[in-house]
C-alpha cells in the first residue's frame, strides 16, 4: 500500500528533502516569545531558592546526565532516551547569544531523542507541522544523527494516508517511527494503520542501533489484567515497546516485563518505561497526601492540561532523590523490574520557570 501513495506525496516529499539542507544554526533569530527573543528566553537565568543563579536548561541537562550516570552504574547497557525539547542538544552562551555550541556532555549521556509530532500532530491530531517549524526541528534531528544518536519519531494522524506519509518521511530520513491516532494517556491501544509493524523483522534487538520501529502506550489498563496486557503485546513484533511502569494502580511485575521482552516471532526486544521528570501528579505512586503546591517547596503550579499535575523544581535534591540515587528511587525500581531503559518525558518543564510553558519543539 505504501507504493500506492508514492505519487500522491512526491511533491511534499521533495519539499521535505529540501528542508533537510537548511543551515545548522539551532533557530532563526528574531522570533519573539512574550515580547522577548527565543534566545533571550532560552538563556534567561533566575535566582534559585537558596540564592545561586540557575540556568534552567543547563540544570535539566545536568539532571538527565545524573540519571544516566546512576542508571548505567547499575546496568551498563541501560538505555536513556530524551523525549521532547531537542533544543537541549545545543548550548547558548550566556554572554554572547550569537555563540551556539553542541551540548556534548549531555549528548554522551543519552542514547537517543524522541521527537513528538515531527510531521503530524504536534498540536492537534492529524494537523501537519508547519514548514517553518519543521525546518527548525529538522536542524536538531540532523545534529542528533551527526552525533550518532538514535532519533525516534511519534506522529499523530487521523487517516491511513497520513500514516503512510509519516512512515515514508521517516524512512527517507532514516528515523525510527511510530504512528498513532491518539496522544498521551489516550494512547491506550495498538494502532491499526498497518497490519504489521513498520519494517517488521525477526532479529533480536539488543541495542537502539538495531531498532526499526517501536510501540508507545500511555496507558495499558484498557488491556485488562497485567498478564492479559503482557500476552497481547507479546503477540506483536515491535522492536521496542515503551510503556508506563504502572498498570492501573500497581506497577508492572517483573514477570510481565519479561513477557514483554519477547516478540511473537520469539526474538528479543527492548522494553522501556516512560518517566516524567519535570512534573508530578496526585495519582503518582510516590505522591503523599500532604503534598500540594508549595509544600514541599519544590512543587510548583499546575499544568494547563491537568490541574492535578504540577510542575516540579527538577533541580531540587529532594526531587532528584525520588528519581534516582538509591534502592528506593524510581530508576532503581525500573532496573529491578527488568526494564531495559527509560524514556524521560516532561522536559519542556524548564519553560514554565522562564514564564513560557507553551508546548516545546518536539
Amino acid at each position: 500500500m505504501l507504493r500506492m501513495v508514492c505519487f500522491r506525496i512526491i511533491i511534499p516529499l521533495l519539499l521535505l528533502i529540501c528542508l533537510i539542507d537548511v543551515p545548522t544554526t539551532a533557530q532563526e533569530k528574531g522570533t519573539t516569545i512574550q515580547g522577548r527573543t527565543e534566545e533571550e528566553v532560552e538563556i534567561e537565568i533566575e535566582r534559585g531558592e537558596d540564592g545561586p543563579l540557575l540556568d534552567f536548561r543547563e540544570q535539566l541537562r545536568i539532571f538527565i546526565q545524573r540519571i544516566s550516570t546512576y542508571a548505567r552504574s547499575e546496568n551498563p547497557n541501560f538505555v536513556v532516551i530524551a523525549m521532547g525539547s531537542p533544543e537541549l542538544l545545543t548550548k547558548i552562551d550566556i554572554i554572547d547569544i550569537e555563540k551556539i555550541s553542541t551540548a556534548r556532555t549531555y549528548i554522551k549521556s543519552i542514547d537517543g531523542i524522541l521527537i513528538d509530532g515531527l510531521f503530524f500532530g504536534q498540536d492537534e491530531v492529524g494537523e501537519a507541522t508547519k514548514p517553518e517549524k519543521l525546518e527548525k526541528i529538522l536542524n536538531y534531528v540532523r545534529l542528533a544523527k551527526k552525533n550518532n544518536l538514535n532519533v525516534m519519531v511519534m506522529d499523530y494522524v487521523n487517516s491511513v494516508q497520513q500514516a503512510e506519509q509519516a512512515y515514508i518521511f521517516s524512512q527517507e530520513l532514516e528515523l525510527t517511527p511510530f504512528v498513532a491516532n491518539a496522544k498521551g494517556e489516550d494512547l491506550n491501544s495498538i494502532p491499526t494503520f498497518l497490519k504489521t509493524p513498520f519494517k517488521e523483522n525477526s532479529k533480536s534487538i539488543l541495542s537502539m542501533v538495531d531498532a526499526k520501529n517501536f510501540l508507545y502506550l500511555g496507558d495499558s489498563s484498557s488491556f485488562g489484567r497485567q498478564d492479559e496486557f503482557a500476552l497481547r503485546i507479546h503477540d506483536t513484533n515491535y522492536d521496542i515497546v515503551a510503556v508506563n511502569i504502572m498498570h492501573g494502580r500497581l506497577p508492572l511485575s517483573r514477570q510481565a516485563v519479561e513477557t514483554l521482552k519477547y516478540k511473537k516471532l520469539g526474538s528479543k526486544r527492548l522494553v522501556l518505561a516512560h518517566v516524567d521528570i519535570g512534573s508530578a501528579a496526585s495519582h503518582d505512586y510516590f505522591w503523599q497526601d500532604s503534598w500540594r503546591e508549595g509544600s514541599p517547596s519544590w512543587i510548583s503550579g499546575p499544568t494547563k492540561e491537568n490541574p492535578d499535575r504540577h510542575f516540579i523544581q527538577y533541580w531540587h535534591p529532594e526531587w532528584q532523590s525520588i528519581i534516582f540515587g538509591d534502592t528506593n528511587s524510581y530508576i532503581y525500581g525500573l532496573i529491578a523490574q527488568g526494564f531495559d531503559g527509560v524514556i524521560l518525558t516532561g522536559l519542556n518543564s524548564y519553560k514554565y520557570f522562564l514564564g513560557d510553558d507553551e508546548k516545546d519543539d518536539g
